[in-house]
């Protein structure tokens, strides 16, 4: 397949222009409403139905209001509040980005973790009945079509897909051919550069192993082919092409084009574990244009990670830590509570060592309690009464307890793992975990300081309402400082992280430079350059922070400033008085620069 997109163009086949009538009742009857929820629109669509029998969904109607807004003349404004209204799943981009996941291919992991399940038609430690995981295979594990198809369906649903943060999963990336590296990311990017929402619904052309036709399976309770023997030998078959081969020139090219695309790439996540964080690791994670690493910790206990074949020590990990915090990366650790040879108690004790030691802190925490799944070793332990699963209580009592624990300055993503039900053979099935556990810590009378519990969201505020907090913490490699800007009621509406290493840096171009490791505005995402009176984003909040961030650089004697900028934000980063380096953006800490 040539490098120019490679799609088949379908029209809807709904055409808004056939409804018109209808449908200009519709959105008089919403925009006539402060507020709409699922039930007061279901009462409009049933007065006004399709060909006098079906409901509108909600794709066509955002479809809809885009169409009658040139044909009736609505402002930009009036566009934004109508579809805002009928979006679905607001909360999806209420952090001020739209997140689209995308997953690698099954391939060999060089791990052997008795907990991690084993679907060959997966990459490691997926599972295919996982909502992304499903997704992924319809596409092949295309990055192309992946990143497309996600783009159609926020697009289709009202969302805006200016500001994307791209998240790939699977297995271990480090793992992976370099060249197979550069071609997903360089496809990721050419789907976010080449998408146009506006003209058509396309269906690109997956290329890639269909791994759903492999018909064996791993049976964690008995002898026989394991993971690596099967999907190795499967995508060694002569029938198939070669494999995927990426072209760093390509890969660049593809980086400039979306410093200004529609669908600008805000921020890009990759997962890898500690033992494979080197120095030469971290610089090409960072060509690549990675600003946040995913790092699978599991456990800060030597002989738990033992008992269940980890692979590396809490050294490791405290290692990859540092490397990852000097060269600027934001980090977000995973954390398995329920792990073989743990207790509720050691668990407890264990999640407290996250940020006791300051060695670890990380900015961001996954937390995967342990379930088991027939294709995984744990089957053995659990067959021999040497694991169990917590209970639920004990599994709420443990997360409340934890919860509790996080500081300010980091967020909790997740409580617990989207694995389907019919998966689990035992372990929690409570799909609502998270709210349980925030029950829990209002029963103790207690108060969650994460960031995720103080985000904005979609709230209004007054900019004089505002104040600039700091939280300083140290670190193994030098002095963290959060600042944020926060209510009078507590919630978040931006922060930065503000980093001071100690002594000489691995990474040239860092030396003597005090670093920016992420600056976020919280809020509903809004298109680039929109404006919104009451909204947290594009009020001038990430500007502040950092002129406030090149102050206090300046008062500890760093020359320049450094930000770990993403490849969609490189032209905010030089509007702001930063020059482009080599990995980096800098500027002088002594610089003015504009409004």
């Amino acid at each position: 397949m040539s490098r120019a997109m490679s799609t088949k163009i379908s029209r809807y086949a709904f055409a808004p222009s056939e409804h018109e009538p209808t449908l200009a009742a519709i959105f008089e009857a919403v925009r006539a409403l402060p507020s709409l929820d699922e039930r007061a629109l279901s009462r409009i669509l049933k007065r006004h139905p399709k060909n006098g029998r079906d409901l509108f969904s909600k794709s066509e109607l955002v479809r809809s209001a885009r169409f009658l807004a040139e044909r009736q003349g609505w402002t930009v404004a009036e566009v934004d509040e109508t579809i805002a209204k009928l979006r679905t799943k607001p909360v999806r981009t209420q952090s001020g980005v739209a997140p689209v996941t995308v997953l690698t291919k099954p391939f060999p992991c060089p791990g052997e973790c008795v907990f991690c399940p084993s679907d060959v038609r997966m990459p490691k430690s997926y599972l295919s009945q996982e909502p992304g995981a499903q997704r992924a295979a319809q596409h092949r594990f295309d990055p192309y079509a992946q990143t497309w198809g996600r783009l159609a369906a926020f697009h289709a649903n009202g969302h805006p897909i200016d500001k994307i943060e791209l998240i790939v999963l699977g297995g271990t990336w480090s793992h992976y051919p370099d060249s197979y590296q550069v071609w997903f990311i360089e496809r990721c990017l050419a789907a976010l550069n080449d998408f146009d929402g506006a003209r058509a619904l396309p269906l690109p052309q997956a290329e890639g192993l269909d791994f759903s036709q492999l018909n064996e399976t791993v049976d964690g309770a008995a002898p026989g082919p394991r993971y690596n023997e099967i999907v190795g030998r499967f995508s060694r078959r002569p029938s198939v092409p070669p494999d995927q081969a990426g072209d760093v020139a390509i890969l660049a090219s593809a980086m400039v084009k979306n410093e200004t695309a529609r669908s600008r790439c805000v921020g890009l996540s990759l997962e890898t574990r500690p033992d494979e964080v080197t120095d030469d690791e971290v610089l090409r994670l960072r060509r690549l244009g990675a600003t946040k690493i995913q790092l699978g910790l599991q456990s800060l206990s030597d002989e738990v990670l033992r008992a269940n074949k980890r692979g590396h020590d809490v050294a490791a990990s405290r290692r990859a830590m540092g490397r990852l915090r000097r060269a600027g990366f934001k980090i977000q650790a995973h954390w398995m509570p329920n792990l073989l040879g743990s207790t509720p108690a050691r668990d407890v004790e264990d999640f407290g060592r996250l940020f006791d030691d300051p060695e670890l802190r990380p900015d961001e925490l996954k937390i995967y309690p342990c379930s088991l799944i027939e294709s995984a070793e744990l089957v053995q332990h659990f067959q021999r009464g040497d694991w169990r699963p917590y209970t639920e209580a004990e599994l709420v009592e443990v997360l409340t307890s934890c919860l509790l624990k996080v500081p300010e300055y980091c967020r909790v993503t997740r409580v617990i793992r989207d694995i389907p039900g019919q998966d689990i053979m035992v372990g929690n099935r409570v799909s609502n975990l998270r709210e349980a556990v925030e029950e829990g810590v209002r029963r103790t009378g207690g108060r969650l300081k994460d960031i995720r519990s103080r985000e904005l969201k979609d709230a209004a505020y007054d900019a004089q309402d505002l104040s600039l907090e700091t939280a300083s913490y140290s670190t193994g490699v030098g002095e963290e400082h959060f600042l944020q800007w926060v209510t009078s009621s507590g919630r978040l509406a931006a922060f930065l992280r503000l980093f001071f290493p100690c002594g000489p840096s691995f990474v040239a171009e860092l030396n003597g430079s005090a670093i920016v490791r992420e600056l976020h505005v919280y809020g509903t995402a809004m298109a680039l350059h929109a404006r919104d009176g009451l909204a947290a984003q594009h009020r001038g909040l990430g500007r502040s922070l950092l002129k406030v961030a090149a102050q206090r650089a300046h008062d500890r004697g760093f020359e320049y400033l450094a930000v770990i900028s993403a490849i969609g934000t490189r032209g905010y980063y030089r509007s702001c008085g930063f020059r482009d380096g080599a990995l980096y953006q800098h500027r002088s800490c002594s610089d003015s620069y504009g409004p």
